[in-house]
C-alpha cells in the first residue's frame, strides 16, 4: 500500500509539474510575443515618421541590426530593403501586412518558418505618398524558447522531482503509519482517520462475533472434554486421513496407548488388521464395528464416518470394554446349564419313583418311602423355582416391592425363631444378640438376607457347633453379622460363593439340600439396599459374614 500511495503522489506531482511548466512557458511566450510586437509597432511608427520627413534620404546609410526595414512603392515594388538587394526582390503588393497597410494605414502579420524553427513578425505603415514602410523581426517558437531555457528548466525539474520524491515518501509513510499501528484485536483503542471509522466499526462487530463464537466453542469444548473424560467408553476423533484429533483417557487405556496420540495416524498407533479395516470402511462412508484381538483384552470398536456436504470430514471411533458383557454372557450360559441340571436331577428322581409305582414294582410297605422321595424332590423343585423367581425380581430392581422402616433386630429375631427347629435338628446352637436398629428397606428382601445367611450357617456347620447372629449400630450404619463355627471356605473360593449355583462342598450340599442360590440372593438384595458385604472365613474353623446398611 505504501508503494501505491508513493507512486500516486509522484504521478500527481509529475502531472502538476508538467502542467505548471507548460502553463508558465505559455504565459511567458505570450507575454514576450506581445512585448515584441509592441516594440515592432513603435519602431515602425518611428521609421514611417522619418521617411515622411526625410524622404528617400532617410534610408541612406541605415544600419538596423535588430529589425529588417523594407520600403515598398504603391505598386508593390521594393524600393529599399535593409537585408537584401531591392532589385532582386519580388512584388510585395500581395503580402498580407502590405495590403492591410494600404487599406487601413497600418498592417500586421506573422509567418512561421519550419526550417528556421522561428516566427517572423511584420508591421507595415502607409506613408502620405502611398508607399509603405515595413519592419520585421524574428521571434523564437515555444520549442526554441524552451530549448534555450533547457538548462535552468532541468535544474528546476530535478530539484522539484527530488523534493516531490522526498515529500511523497514522507507523506506515504505518514498516511500508512496509523494503518500499520492499528490493532485489529482492539479496534476501540485505535486513533485513525475518520475515513477508517466504517472499517473500525466492521472490525469491532467482527471481533464481537468472533469472541462470541470462541466463547461458544470453548464452552462446547469444555463440555465435550468433561463428558468424554468421565466416560467409561473410549472416544477417538479422527480426521479424514485417520489422524488423531482428540482422544480421551478411557480410549488410551482401552487401546493400551502410552504416548501422546494427537496428530498421529491411528493405524500407526494400534496394531492389528481390524483397526485398518474399520478406518478404511469409515473413509468409504460405511459404518463398521469389530472386536479387537485378545492382546487388547475384550474390546469392541465402532467406526462411524462424519459426512459434511456429501464429503468425508472425519471419523469417530467408539471403544467399548465388553469384558463385563462377555462375563455376563458366560454367567448366563452357566446359569442356564445349572438350572437345567438342578431341575433335571429331581425330575429324574420323581419320574423314576413314579414309574416304579405305576408298574407295581414297589412293595406295599415301601410305598410311603417312595411317596416321601417324590414329595421331597418336588419341594426341592418348588424351592428352586421360587429362588429363581426371586433372583429375576431382584435383577429387575424389585420395582413392585415397597420400602418402609424396618426394625432389623426384630426381623432377625423372627427369622431366628423360624429356624430354631432346623438348628435343633442339626444340633447347632442358634443365638441372637444386639440392639434395635431401624432402617429404610424392603422387609421381604431383608428377611431373605437374614434367612439365607442363617440357613447356610446351620447347614454347613458341625454337630455341636454354633451360629451367632448380631445386629448393632456403629458409625451411623446398621450392621448385621452372622458368625458360625462350620466347615469354612477356602481362600481361593471366597470370591465365587456369591455366584449362582456355586457350592464350596458339592457332596455336602447334596446331603443338606438347598438350591445354590441363597448367597446370590443375599448379594442382589444387599445391592438394592446399597449395602456392603464383608466375608471372613477360615477352613475348618468357621465363617463370618457382615452386611452393613
Amino acid at each position: 500500500m505504501t508503494k501505491r500511495i508513493f507512486r500516486a503522489i509522484c504521478t500527481v506531482a509529475a502531472i502538476v509539474l508538467l502542467a505548471s511548466t507548460v502553463l508558465i512557458m505559455g504565459i511567458l511566450y505570450d507575454y514576450f510575443s506581445a512585448s515584441r510586437m509592441q516594440q515592432l509597432r513603435d519602431e515602425t511608427a518611428l521609421a514611417a515618421q522619418g521617411a515622411e520627413i526625410s524622404g528617400e534620404s532617410f534610408f541612406d546609410g541605415m544600419s538596423a541590426e535588430d529589425f529588417r526595414v523594407t520600403w515598398i512603392a504603391p505598386d508593390g515594388t521594393v524600393k529599399y530593403d535593409s537585408s537584401k538587394d531591392a532589385k532582386e526582390m519580388g512584388n510585395h503588393l500581395e503580402r498580407e501586412e502590405v495590403r492591410e497597410a494600404i487599406k487601413n494605414g497600418v498592417g500586421e502579420s506573422e509567418r512561421y518558418s519550419d526550417t528556421l524553427m522561428e516566427k517572423q513578425l511584420y508591421c507595415a505603415q502607409k506613408l502620405s505618398d502611398g508607399s509603405v514602410v515595413r519592419l520585421s523581426n524574428s521571434q523564437y517558437s515555444v520549442f526554441t524558447l524552451f530549448m534555450s531555457m533547457l538548462t535552468p528548466v532541468l535544474v528546476v525539474l530535478v530539484a522539484a522531482v527530488c523534493a516531490a520524491l522526498w515529500m511523497a515518501s514522507r507523506l506515504a509513510k505518514r498516511i500508512v503509519r496509523p494503518l500499520n499501528e492499528m490493532d485489529p484485536d482492539d479496534p476501540n483503542e485505535n486513533d485513525c482517520y475518520e475515513e477508517l471509522e466504517p472499517l473500525l466499526r466492521k472490525l469491532r462487530a467482527q471481533q464481537y462475533r468472533i469472541a462470541k463464537q470462541e466463547q461458544e466453542l470453548s464452552s462446547k469444548r469444555r463440555e465435550f472434554e468433561a463428558a468424554s473424560r468421565n466416560m467409561t467408553e473410549g472416544i477417538v476423533l479422527l480426521s479424514d486421513s485417520a489422524e488423531v484429533l482428540s482422544i480421551n483417557e478411557a480410549a488410551k487405556r482401552l487401546l493400551n496407548l502410552r504416548t501422546d496420540a494427537t496428530g498421529k495416524k491411528i493405524t500407526e498407533l494400534c496394531e492389528g488388521e481390524e483397526i485398518r479395516r474399520l478406518v478404511s470402511m469409515a473413509q468409504n462412508g460405511i459404518h463398521a464395528e469389530a472386536v479387537l484381538p485378545p492382546s487388547y483384552g475384550s474390546r469392541q470398536v465402532n467406526a462411524s464416518p462424519v459426512m459434511s456436504e456429501g464429503k468425508l470430514s472425519g471419523i469417530v471411533l467408539l471403544i467399548f470394554d465388553i469384558s463385563e458383557k462377555e462375563k455376563a454372557e458366560q454367567m448366563r450360559r452357566e446359569f442356564t446349564a445349572n438350572v437345567s441340571h438342578e431341575l433335571k436331577t429331581p425330575l429324574h428322581t420323581i419320574s423314576g419313583c413314579a414309574e416304579l409305582l405305576q408298574n407295581g414294582m414297589v412293595k406295599p410297605q415301601d410305598i410311603p418311602m417312595f411317596a416321601e422321595n417324590i414329595y421331597n424332590e418336588a419341594q426341592r423343585m418348588i424351592a428352586l423355582v421360587e429362588d429363581i423367581i426371586k433372583l429375576s425380581r431382584l435383577d429387575e430392581g424389585a420395582v413392585d416391592m415397597k420400602r418402609e422402616p424396618v426394625d432389623l433386630y426384630a426381623l432377625a429375631q423372627s427369622t431366628v425363631a423360624s429356624l430354631s427347629r432346623a438348628a435343633q435338628e442339626a444340633k447347632v446352637a442358634l443365638d441372637l444378640e444386639g440392639e434395635s436398629v431401624v432402617i429404610d428397606g424392603i422387609p421381604q428382601l431383608l428377611q431373605g438376607i437374614i434367612y439365607n445367611l442363617c440357613d447356610n450357617a446351620i447347614k454347613y456347620n458341625k454337630k455341636g457347633g454354633s451360629v451367632l447372629v448380631s445386629v448393632r449400630s456403629a458409625d451411623g450404619k446398621a450392621k448385621l453379622t452372622v458368625k458360625d463355627t462350620g466347615i469354612g471356605i477356602p481362600p481361593q473360593q471366597q470370591e465365587r460363593i456369591f455366584e449362582r449355583f456355586y457350592r464350596v462342598d458339592k457332596s455336602h450340599s447334596k446331603e443338606v439340600g438347598g438350591t445354590g442360590l441363597g448367597l446370590s440372593i443375599v448379594k442382589h438384595a444387599a445391592a438394592l439396599h446399597n449395602a456392603s458385604i464383608e466375608l471372613h472365613s477360615t477352613p475348618g474353623e468357621g465363617t463370618e459374614i457382615s452386611v452393613s446398611f
